[in-house]
């Protein structure tokens, strides 16, 4: 706390620290038949501003670029998994468990929210209901993907992992952008009495997909292009990193899904080039990802504030629960209606429920486009919709702590039961 405080360790140190005390903190969690990353959590939570404070908020926005690096680098991982001849294999039940597993997790999170504000002084709340179910689906892929890696998983179910919080943060996406223009909608008609357009709202999110697409697309397409001249594993690894930030780049600069762009690349890759140069590609980056992981993992444990938990209240658990069975219920649901492999039907819910920076990122989309919305809340100058965004960021990040924590575990169990985790 001294040290922290009179700023003579510089974020370089802190960085350092980190790096050195996560690589045995994540042994630590592995002797306790934990994945790695919740040593790695753990050690971010308490250098964190939640206890030792040498993580300060400054220095951490300040690193806010190596979190974003990192899941450039998790998507790329994603997509390069995604051939269409394994997905072929696995069958349209990969598509029915994306789309069962998001919209159960929203209708269900909707309805229980809505129901629970029911027995609330303040009566039905249905824009607060929407935004906690369109917050439903959104997932955490790096912390699936790290496990997977860690455990050098493989099989069906390790596939379709890949492919369903790959691409379920772009439904996510879309069920944000309706569902906010709904409850934006609502808010302006509850404040003015009049019906405002749905759909100059609607044209976002799905733009924003659209041009993910497309910018993905050009930069691997030019990856392509170069990797296929070069031999030696060294070089590639330079163009590989060159290409993620080029990408997580111009996402950041044009808005877009940072996941969804590097996952095209990595997704052009796999299915326009050789098995070889794939291999060639993705093997050095397999002993460049443990060290993102620490890093990211330990930083992401230092944005978790403890001191959201207190906060957390029966409205958290209700969230808590309803995102739970809706995704665990709609997976299954998808995998019977599309007649997966068992493995796959019995476990993939499991697999999904890591949830952190989409879903906090949303959280705070909502505190901004909806704030000074609705009705003045009697006796002070807040609207509906600033009590709106203030209860989902606080609900949110506190949920996403419990989400953390029990996704990475709950997945190595499912990777465990179908077998694809091989014996020492």
């Amino acid at each position: 706390m001294i040290l922290a405080s009179t700023n003579i360790i510089t974020p370089l140190a802190v960085v350092g620290i980190a790096t050195l005390i996560g690589y045995y903190m994540g042994h630590i969690a592995r002797f306790c038949k934990l994945p790695s990353i919740i040593g790695y959590m753990i050690l971010g939570v308490i250098m964190g501003p939640s206890l030792l404070n040498l993580f300060k908020h400054s220095m951490l926005e300040d690193m806010a670029f190596i979190t974003e690096i990192a899941l450039g680098f998790v998507a790329f991982s994603i997509g390069s998994e995604l051939s269409m001849s394994s997905l072929r294999k696995l069958g349209s039940g990969i598509v029915s468990i994306i789309f069962a597993e998001s919209f159960t997790a929203f209708f269900l999170v909707t309805g229980a929210v809505y129901v629970y504000t029911g027995f609330t002084d303040g009566g039905y709340d249905l824009p607060l209901a929407l935004i906690f179910g369109a917050m439903a689906p959104a997932s955490a892929p790096a912390g699936t993907v790290a496990v997977i890696q860690e455990y050098k998983a493989k099989g069906n179910l390790t596939k379709a992992l890949y492919a369903v919080v790959g691409f379920d943060d772009g439904l996510a996406i879309i069920i944000f952008g309706f569902a906010a223009a709904i409850a934006k909608v609502l808010l302006i008609s509850e404040a003015t009495g009049e019906t405002a357009s749905i759909l100059p709202s609607l044209i976002d999110p799905c733009k924003e997909i659209v041009l993910s697409i497309i910018v993905g697309g050009v930069v691997g397409f030019l990856f392509c292009q170069i990797v296929r001249r070069l031999d030696n594993s060294r070089d590639i690894l330079i163009i590989v990193f060159g290409a993620v930030l080029l990408a997580a780049g111009l996402s950041q600069m044009m808005h877009l899904s940072l996941i969804l762009t590097n996952m095209v690349i990595g997704f052009m890759l796999v299915n326009t080039r050789r098995e070889a140069l794939v291999h060639k590609v993705t093997t050095p980056l397999l002993e460049v990802m443990p060290l993102v992981f620490v890093l990211f993992f330990c930083l992401a444990g230092a944005h978790l504030d403890l001191g959201a938990i207190p906060s957390l209240g029966l409205l958290g658990g209700v969230y808590i629960i309803g995102r739970t069975v809706g995704l665990i219920g709609g997976a299954r649901l998808g995998a019977m209606i599309g007649k997966v492999d068992e493995n796959i039907k019995k476990y993939i819910g499991l697999g999904i429920l890591s949830q952190a920076g989409v879903a906090i990122g949303l959280a705070l989309i909502t505190q901004h486009e909806l704030s000074g919305l609705g009705s003045t809340i009697s006796g002070g100058n807040a609207t509906h919709g600033d009590v709106l965004g203030t209860t989902v960021l606080t609900s949110v990040t506190a949920t996403c702590i419990f989400f953390e924590i029990i996704g990475p575990i709950l997945t190595k169990i499912a990777l465990k039961k179908a077998g694809e985790i091989p014996e020492k």
